[in-house]
């Protein structure tokens, strides 16, 4: 036997040797499935004299690529990259085929390719150009919804067809003089790549068989991401031969939301009814009391091919499952398991703990949780939650609402939304402000006040004699103005959650971001998730709730770069895990409305996506799963009240841990489990830490410190460094410990 067979189970052994024809295989999570492929490369090179140039094999990502490429060389026994088989993207791969042959369809082969931020530059010209308002319809989600139609293939012509409403027509509009430019400037975006290769392909058949010839033999990797166009591409390549071997797994089509279509692996056998299927079912990462709670979770689906995935390694922990009474306590409780599983550990490996959520809006707690520990952490696949563009806008309006002459914040909001008040405008009065020793925005209300003065025909010697600008700018920076005046009598009023509230109402932020994509949705989950954080401080006084709330995240944002290591723990969506694992997996906020999610709540289909979400999640551990869910839980600005997630009733009680004998968690509906007497040993339930007067205290960034009063959960702190001197502090978020 072959040494490529060693350490191959039989079903991989299979699926190597079944080099021609159609070929499906259905792999399970875990199941060696980049092994059974990488090695059919290789046995087909070695064992039945291929030529390497003959193969292509296509996957997602260039990580996914490279370590293809990685694993084919070493069973080669190969040094280098030379006479190897074409592994890429698809991206990748039709990119090669269009450098050579796109002059056929009117472009120029040196063609660029266009980014998100180039596209968005593109279509906002167009808007302009046709005398359409950007503010009533937004370039991203215009672009958003021209992506879908490259994804079906539907070009700008077709879409005409399509337009069925106000918006859908003014795409079509668009869409037809932004493809118009792309040629013009002999650019392609990066749905064109695809759409623009089956073009190539369907109008010249020559060109067609010419890849058909070098392509003979084709393996597609994660068949169940595939989109409408990478459909079709698979199969105008695979027509001539018919050597077409897909590999993915139906319980893990995850990305409906980006154009998958999960009927291309369902369908698979209906194309090609000759077709060889093989099941990867032995699992190498998980125990088997993990995969059962996934695959009892995944049979409830109607849409997908039956498979159950089993391992050798019986048994296994059971699955430990907390109700929570909010979402603090959630952070807490992992975040104590944790350090009590790592107290035997002299060098304790972080590495080993994952913690999953649905949204990212959900890490905002826990980071702040982990930062009050001491927990090294890091979030992949997102951006920590003060990091994040819409996070860091608001929070320079508020800024600058508290410190108008912070102009730091100012230049990076002045003109987010659009206020035409461009780079020359933004240059002319940076200049005058350096020559004359003071902040932008007292130059602007200097320049505003003179103008007016101007304007009554006052004395004029206090116009700023450097100043020339434009009547429309002027006019557009007193609007600013007056903005930011608004903002700070809302500032009087309101606590700083009511000041974000007039942000949004006022500057028409909130309409800027949410462009009716899965972004703009996070985008607004985040921006109430910020008013969330806000509302703690309701109950002090206007003008100070705002100032408390700005000195204690902008100390969360500096204290969190200290978190980022490599021996840490990771935060990530669900999304972001896939192909992942861990030895220990968090599971977070398991509640109807946030997972399943809200938006799939009254379609089937949505709800069959998120049954697929939710099995990728569980089959990421290898030895230990934890699941929570909150009874209420503070989320996107407003205080929620969820039943638990419908998901964990179909998990059989034999497989969870009961922290109590009698405790009957299985036999509870929905609705009570939120509510059942499971204990939650090792949380504290006391959410504030307990200070008093006169108690010796440190923290993180100031050192040393006494507790003047409390009150109100707010600490009035006199630190020893007198370059910090006195400071209030919100117990609930301050890294405030006690000296004894």
């Amino acid at each position: 036997m072959s040494d490529l067979f060693q350490n191959l189970n039989p079903k991989q052994q299979e699926a190597v040797v079944a080099t021609h024809g159609p070929l499906l295989v259905l792999a399970g999570a875990g199941s060696g499935k980049t092994k059974a492929l990488t090695h059919r490369i290789a046995y087909m090179i070695q064992e039945k004299n291929v030529n390497p140039w003959n193969i292509l094999a296509v996957t997602f990502t260039n990580k996914a690529a490279q370590e293809m490429k990685g694993r084919v060389i070493k069973l080669l026994n190969k040094e280098d990259e030379a006479d190897l088989p074409a592994l890429g993207t698809f991206h990748a791969t039709c990119a090669r085929i269009l450098r050579k042959n796109i002059h056929l369809l009117g472009y120029e082969n040196s063609f660029t390719i266009y980014d998100t931020a180039d596209q968005q530059i593109l279509v906002k010209q167009i808007l302009k150009n046709l005398n359409i308002d950007e503010k009533q319809t937004n370039p991203r989600a215009i672009l958003h919804y021209i992506s879908g139609a490259k994804n079906e293939l539907i070009g700008p012509e077709q879409y005409h067809q399509y337009a069925n409403n106000f918006f859908t027509e003014r795409v079509a509009e668009v869409y037809e003089k932004y493809q118009q430019t792309l040629q013009k400037n002999s650019a392609l975006d990066f749905d064109d790549i695809i759409m623009k290769t089956v073009e190539l392909f369907r109008k010249h058949k020559n060109v067609l068989d010419q890849y058909q010839e070098k392509f003979q033999f084709i393996s597609v990797d994660e068949y169940q991401d595939t989109n409408h166009a990478q459909y079709v591409l698979t199969n105008l390549l695979a027509e001539k031969y018919r050597n077409l071997c897909v590999i993915g797994d139906s319980d893990q089509s995850i990305y409906r939301f980006r154009g998958a279509n999960i009927t291309n692996i369902l369908n698979f056998e209906k194309d090609y009814p000759d077709a060889k299927t093989i099941l990867l079912e032995q699992n190498y990462r998980s125990t088997q009391n993990i995969l059962d709670a996934a695959h009892n979770i995944i049979v409830k689906n109607a849409k997908r091919k039956d498979k159950k995935l089993w391992t050798q390694r019986e048994g296994g922990e059971k699955i430990t499952l907390r109700p929570m009474e909010n979402e603090r306590q959630e952070g807490e409780f992992i975040a104590q398991e944790i350090l009590e599983k790592l107290k035997a550990h002299e060098t304790p490996d972080y590495r080993d703990f994952v913690i999953l959520y649905r949204t990212n809006a959900q890490s905002r707690v826990l980071e702040e949780v982990f930062l009050r520990y001491g927990i090294p952490y890091k979030i992949v696949g997102g951006i920590r939650f003060y990091e994040r563009k819409e996070i860091k806008d608001l929070v320079s309006y508020l800024r600058l609402v508290h410190n108008p002459n912070d102009s730091v914040s100012l230049l990076r909001i002045i003109n987010t939304p659009a206020r035409k008040i461009g780079a020359k405008t933004i240059e002319v009065l940076q200049q005058y402000s350096i020559q004359n020793g003071t902040s932008i925005f007292q130059t602007m209300e200097s320049l505003l006040a003179a103008t007016e003065a101007e304007a009554k025909k006052h004395d004029t010697t206090s116009m700023p004699p450097d100043i020339d600008l434009a009547g429309t700018k002027i006019e557009a920076i007193k609007k600013f103005v007056e903005l930011i005046h608004k903002l700070q009598k809302a500032n009087k009023e309101f606590p700083a959650s009511g000041v974000i509230k007039h942000v949004l109402e006022y500057t028409g932020y909130k309409q800027m971001v949410d462009d009716n994509t899965a972004e703009g949705d996070a985008r607004v989950e985040n921006i109430y998730e910020l008013v969330g954080v806000a509302s703690k401080y309701n109950n002090l006084e206007s003008g100070q709730s705002l100032s408390i709330f700005l000195e204690e995240i902008s100390l969360i944002a500096d204290i969190d770069t200290l978190a980022i290591q490599d021996n840490a723990v990771t935060f990530m969506t669900v999304h972001s895990s896939k192909g992942l694992e861990f030895p220990v997996v968090f599971l977070a906020g398991l509640e109807e409305g946030i997972f399943p999610h809200s938006r799939s709540l009254l379609e089937r289909e949505e709800l069959e996506e998120e049954r697929r979400l939710m099995y990728v999640a569980i089959t990421r551990a290898k030895d230990k799963l934890y699941m929570t869910h909150a009874k209420s839980r503070m989320l996107y600005g407003e205080v929620q009240t969820s039943a638990p997630s419908q998901f964990l009733i179909d998990i059989p009680v034999e497989l969870i841990d009961q922290p109590e004998p009698k405790q009957k968690y299985r036999s509870l509906s929905a609705g009570e489990i939120g509510r059942s007497p499971i204990p939650t040993e090792n949380v504290d339930l006391n959410l504030t830490p307990d200070f008093s007067d006169g108690d010796k205290v440190f923290h993180q960034s100031f050192g040393d410190g006494v507790v003047v009063s409390v009150k109100g959960g707010v600490a009035t702190v006199c630190f020893k460094n007198p370059k910090y001197g006195i400071k209030k502090l919100a117990l609930s978020i301050a890294p405030l410990k006690k000296v004894e």
